[in-house]
């Protein structure tokens, strides 16, 4: 083999690592993505529970002093 043809072999031979790492960075990203998207619904939700939970009469300034006082 010459030394073209080992050259050439060995970028292909890179090239082709290259691919799977890019592939296997894409699935990483997917999952990723799938799982802010997750995530940002659960907020989501619990923001519109803490909505929903809030008292509707306002507090007394003594509710709010804390415990060791």
């Amino acid at each position: 083999m010459s030394t073209a043809e080992s050259r050439i072999t060995d970028l292909e031979i890179k090239i082709s690592y290259a691919e799977d790492l890019i592939d296997e960075l894409n699935r990483t990203v997917f999952r990723q993505q799938q799982q802010i998207d997750l995530l940002a619904g659960e907020v989501r939700l619990l923001r519109e529970q803490i909505r929903n939970a809030a008292p509707a009469e306002p507090r007394s300034l003594r509710d709010e002093i804390p415990p060791h006082y």
